[in-house]
């Protein structure tokens, strides 16, 4: 049974990219370890190394070679006129997800339950903040 999906602010923590590289030696299952501002760390494995790739690229400020998947997030974007503000990571089950939490002039959206790579790959291409639920960093400790 998947786990609730918490919506409060209480229920998280941000946190940031501290690190990106690969599991393999081929580069194709990648990792990210997310850190707290104080300094507890959640490992992410067990999504491609492409996505990997992009989320490297866009921390090193490469901006302009963006997957197509990402641009069509673009385009809808400019289109609609939102603007992404954050990033919520959690568990879903045994699988990570994402919810992505855009702003226009007249309302919020949130779009629920996407990929976590990919919604950490959005959040370092646009720069805004990623938040974990806080129970992960408690589980990533005791293990």
């Amino acid at each position: 049974m998947p786990d609730e999906v918490p919506d409060t602010d209480e229920e998280y923590v941000l946190a940031k990219i501290s690190y990106v590289g690969f599991a393999d030696e081929r580069g194709l299952e990648g990792v990210v370890i997310l850190k707290t501002f104080e300094g507890k760390e959640f490992p992410m494995r067990a999504f491609s190394g492409e996505v990997a790739r992009h989320i490297l690229r866009f921390r090193d400020g490469d901006k302009n070679t963006i997957p197509t998947i990402y641009n069509l997030v673009e385009e809808i974007a400019v289109i609609q006129d939102l603007l992404l503000m954050e990033v919520r990571v959690y568990q879903s089950g045994s699988v990570l997800r994402a919810n992505l939490y855009f702003k226009s002039r007249k309302e919020n959206l949130v779009l629920r339950n996407y990929r976590a790579s990919d919604s950490i790959a959005l959040a370092a291409y646009y720069d805004v903040p990623i938040k974990v639920r806080k129970k992960l960093f408690e589980e990533a400790i005791q293990q």
